[in-house]
């Protein structure tokens, strides 16, 4: 059965972002596509010869808890729309941190939208931990997944407490950080920072993660 989703003029928008090529209009590259400058990590990550960068962990490089090794921006947002692409392996696991308070410890200072393999999973069982979920806060609205090996597309937009995302076209998230979780078992971010450093995590072996055309609007 064909699955039938609700577009907005968010997603929309948003979308055409990465149809407009390189040269966005008030939009600032983060990666350039040859070295790190700009970020801050100890990890293996690896700029490559077509402009991606990959997250290669190193065999000892185990688990997500080496936080040193993402990749934090030295530069802080508070307001803005972030827009990125992204492939993983099989079982591919990773994540988008924005505003984060404090770069020795993202996971608690910041706000992390899940990267994970989560193809075939069904709407409805989709949740926080799910691809494009709000850890700790919401799961996505619909299952926007692509295969592995496959590019998606996210824009992350944060105004004051209010989130959206719209992943491979379509809004996912529509959230006020600020209000209460739909799951109680859930404690939300409603406490983080509203404005801090974006990064991407390094889940350990064997998550071999690409990234590119990684840029930013402040708002």
């Amino acid at each position: 059965m064909t699955k039938i989703v609700t577009t907005s003029v968010f997603s929309i928008l948003l979308s055409a972002v990465i149809l407009s090529g390189n040269n966005v209009e008030g939009f600032i590259s983060l990666f350039n596509g040859k070295d790190l400058s700009g970020w801050e990590t100890t990890g293996n990550w690896l700029p490559q010869k077509d402009g991606s960068l990959l997250i290669k962990p190193k065999p000892d490089q185990k688990g997500w808890q080496r936080y040193s090794d993402y990749l934090i921006s030295e530069q802080k947002f508070s307001d803005f729309i972030l827009e990125l692409e992204y492939k993983y392996p099989p079982k591919g696991n990773s994540g988008v941190f924005f505003r984060i308070g404090d770069p020795k410890n993202p996971v608690q200072t910041g706000i992390e939208c899940q990267i994970l393999d989560s193809l075939g999973k069904a709407d409805d069982k989709m949740g926080h931990h799910d691809h494009g979920g709000i850890i700790k806060t919401i799961g996505p609205k619909t299952n926007m997944s692509k295969k592995a090996g496959e590019w998606n597309h996210m824009v992350v937009n944060c105004q004051g407490h209010h989130l959206r995302v719209a992943l491979n076209g379509i809004e996912i998230i529509n959230h006020w950080m600020d209000s209460p979780t739909e799951d109680k078992k859930l404690t939300g971010d409603g406490d983080k920072p509203l404005s801090g450093h974006i990064g991407l995590q390094d889940h350990g072996t064997p998550n071999n993660i690409y990234f590119r055309n990684i840029r930013i609007q402040k708002l």
